[in-house]
C-alpha cells in the first residue's frame, strides 16, 4: 500500500520515513503546506495512496498563543484538507494529535473516551483538527501522543538540557507537569503496526510510565553520567505564556483492545535514544 506523509522533516516524520522505508513518500512543509487546500488535493488525487499520514503541525505551544490564526490554519484547517482529500480517493488518513487536548485535572491517565478540555490555543487547534478528521473521513486513525523526542530533531527538550549541562549552565526545570515521554522511533514502529490492522478510530500511543520534565532531565543526566546543577521549579515560576496541563498521562486502552502491545517504558526509550545519538549511557 502506498503511503503519503505530510511533515516528513519533523522528528516523528523522519522516523516514519525510516520505518516505512520504500513504501512511503514524504512531503516537508517547504514542499507542501497543508493549509493550501488545492495543493493538498492535487498531490493526493495524483498519487492516489492507500494511506495518508498527517504529521505536519504548528507545535510551538507558546507561539500558538500569539499566532492563533496560523495554529488553526495548520492544525485544524490543514487537517481537514488532508482528511477530505484522502476520502476523495478512498484513502485512509492518520492524524497525529496531542495530550494537550486535556486540562490535566483528572489526576489519573486519560482514556480515549475522556472528554477533552484544552487549556491553550495549541490544544484547541489540535482538538479542532481531530473533529475535522473524524467527520471528514470514516477511515481514520486519530493518534494522541505526548512529549516527543527523536534522533532527527533539530531541537527537543532532551537535546536542550544536554547542551546546557555540557556547557556548565545551571538548569531550572518544571517538576509539576507529568506526562509520558515518547520516543518517535517507537511511535513510528507502532503506527506502522496500527496501519496494518484497519482498526480505525481514536488511539492514545505513548511510551509506558510517566514523569515530569524535571524527572526526564534527571534520568538523562543519570544515564550520561553528568552532574549538572539541576533545580526543580513550578510552572508558575517558569511563567510561560501558555498554560500546560499538570497531568496529561495517556492510557493506551484502545491500543490494547486492538491487540497491539504497549510501548516500552520511557526510561528504556531514553537509553535507546542516547545510544542512537552517540551519547552512550554510563
Amino acid at each position: 500500500m502506498q503511503t503519503l506523509l505530510f511533515g516528513s522533516k519533523g522528528q516523528l516524520g523522519a522516523d516514519l520515513i525510516d520505518v516505512w522505508n520504500d513504501d512511503i513518500q514524504g512531503f516537508a512543509h517547504d514542499e507542501l503546506d497543508i493549509s493550501d487546500r488545492d495543493a493538498v488535493h492535487g498531490v493526493i488525487s495524483r498519487e492516489r495512496p492507500g494511506l495518508v499520514i498527517n504529521a505536519a503541525a504548528f507545535t510551538r505551544v507558546d507561539e500558538c498563543e500569539t499566532n492563533s490564526a496560523t495554529a488553526f490554519e495548520v492544525n485544524a484547517e490543514g487537517a481537514k484538507n488532508v482528511a477530505d482529500a484522502a476520502e476523495a480517493v478512498g484513502a485512509a488518513v492518520m492524524f497525529i494529535s496531542t495530550d494537550y487536548v486535556f486540562d490535566g485535572e483528572k489526576g489519573s491517565p486519560y482514556a480515549e473516551d475522556d472528554v477533552p478540555a484544552p487549556l491553550n490555543v495549541y490544544g484547541v487547534s489540535k482538538l479542532a483538527g481531530e473533529h475535522f478528521v473524524r467527520q471528514s473521513n470514516p477511515r481514520h486513525y486519530v493518534v494522541r501522543t505526548s512529549s516527543l523526542f527523536g534522533v532527527n530533531a533539530r531541537s527537543n527538550f532532551v537535546e536542550a538540557v544536554i547542551r546546557k549541562a555540557q556547557a556548565g549552565e545551571p538548569l531550572r526545570v518544571v517538576d509539576d507537569q507529568i506526562s509520558s515521554p515518547t520516543f518517535t522511533h517507537d511511535l513510528a514502529m507502532k503506527l506502522q503496526e496500527l496501519a496494518a490492522t484497519n482498526a480505525f478510530g481514536l488511539y492514545h500511543i505513548t511510551n509506558s510510565g510517566s514523569t515530569s520534565w524535571y524527572g526526564l532531565a534527571a534520568k538523562v543526566f543519570e544515564l550520561m553520567g553528568l552532574e549538572p546543577s539541576l533545580t526543580s521549579i513550578t510552572s508558575e515560576e517558569l511563567a510561560l505564556p501558555s498554560r500546560r496541563p499538570a497531568f496529561s498521562v495517556l492510557e493506551n486502552r484502545a491500543l490494547a483492545e486492538a491487540g497491539l502491545a504497549e510501548l516500552r517504558p520511557w526510561e528504556e526509550a531514553i537509553a535507546a535514544y542516547l545510544q542512537a545519538k552517540g551519547q552512550t549511557p554510563a
